[in-house]
């Protein structure tokens, strides 16, 4: 039986809740192109008005394509599994500014967005986002235990590397990931970070011998791939002290409620568009563990706003606690088959 995950009642329980914050989007809202290829955003410098643009991304590249609006490190809005030859639109709400956009691979250049004009109030915050406050508080408090175990256990992971054992390292490598997996909605939001910690090799134009390529999956290519720790002390160093910045980071943001809605929908989505087919973890075929993680978070989303979905729609609600379930328990019986 091939693993199916149902992300529709997901995605659209979660955009119920938010279709009751955001008002209808209005017909004369700019759009504007950009195409990403292999070296480049096309144009590299783009000059909007603040308040509401609608980008239209393309991807001319040769690999699937991440692309972000970032203000210094935060992302501020972004666009995930945009597939080669496609394109995806994405609507973000900007006050005036500088911004950076991602180009494709971490080593291409950045562009430059530049938003002129006035501040805008931010028409975007409805009352049922801002009745979310105890649903936030809680799931920061979840955000922030599970980085504290993220950084425990990366510094076990990261000290049987450079203590040349192997398979500690090995068995280490996917219960420390999980931390991390469970709250990619937050983690992403800072964009170096999550570059030099979670990164492919293909998000790199020398793939895995480039120098820039780092963490975890970095770690993943020498312990699962070469089967060898043999100069990897300084990347384990640097992983573990990306992990202690991100939980300093974490542990002072103001959660955006827009990204912790979004969220749940945004882990089971990069589950089916691209993880299911194994990309992330290539070397050590842990991919299940990825999965469990992401489910675990997502669930854990739904659960805190369950009086607000209730309120909005109950049967959808009903609908995806019943996906949700599904996907848990074929999770589970995979990974006990498995491992």
């Amino acid at each position: 039986m091939a693993i199916q995950f149902r992300r529709s009642a997901l995605q659209v329980g979660v955009a119920a809740l938010v279709a009751s914050a955001f008002a209808a989007q209005a017909a004369d809202i700019p759009q504007v192109k950009v195409t990403v290829n292999d070296k480049q955003c096309e144009p590299m410098t783009i000059t909007v008005n603040s308040g509401k643009t609608q980008f239209i991304i393309q991807n001319h590249s040769q690999k699937a394509l991440e692309w972000e609006i970032l203000k210094g490190v935060m992302v501020v809005e972004e666009r995930e599994n945009i597939a080669p030859g496609f394109s995806q639109k994405m609507t973000a709400n900007l006050q005036p500014g500088e911004y950076d956009m991602t180009c494709g691979l971490l080593t291409n250049p950045k562009g430059k967005l530049i938003v002129k004009g006035n501040a805008t109030a931010d028409a975007a915050k409805g009352t049922a986002l801002l009745s979310l406050g105890d649903a936030i508080t809680a799931y920061k408090a979840y955000v922030i235990k599970e980085t504290a175990d993220l950084a425990a256990g990366t510094k076990a992971f990261t000290d049987a590397v450079k203590a040349g054992d192997i398979e500690k390292a090995k068995s280490l490598y996917a219960p420390t990931r999980q931390h991390y997996e469970r709250i990619e909605p937050i983690a992403e939001l800072f964009s170096d970070l999550d570059g030099s910690i979670d990164a492919r090799e293909d998000d790199y134009e020398q793939k895995a011998a480039d120098p820039k390529f780092t963490g975890f999956h970095r770690l993943e290519k020498a312990l699962f791939g070469d089967n060898s720790t043999k100069g990897m002390e300084k990347y384990a160093d640097q992983l573990n002290s990306d992990v202690l910045e991100l939980q300093k980071r974490i542990s002072e943001l103001a959660f955006p409620p827009s990204k912790v809605v979004g969220g749940a929908a945004g882990l089971i989505e990069e589950v089916a568009a691209s993880k299911i087919s194994g990309e992330e973890d290539r070397y050590s075929h842990t991919d299940l563990w990825d999965f469990q993680a992401n489910v675990d978070g997502a669930q854990k989303i739904v659960n805190l706003l369950r009086p607000q979905l209730q309120k909005e729609n109950s049967e959808l609600l009903a609908k995806v606690d019943v996906d949700s379930t599904c996907q848990r328990n074929t999770l589970f019986n995979y990974l006990f088959r498995c491992f």
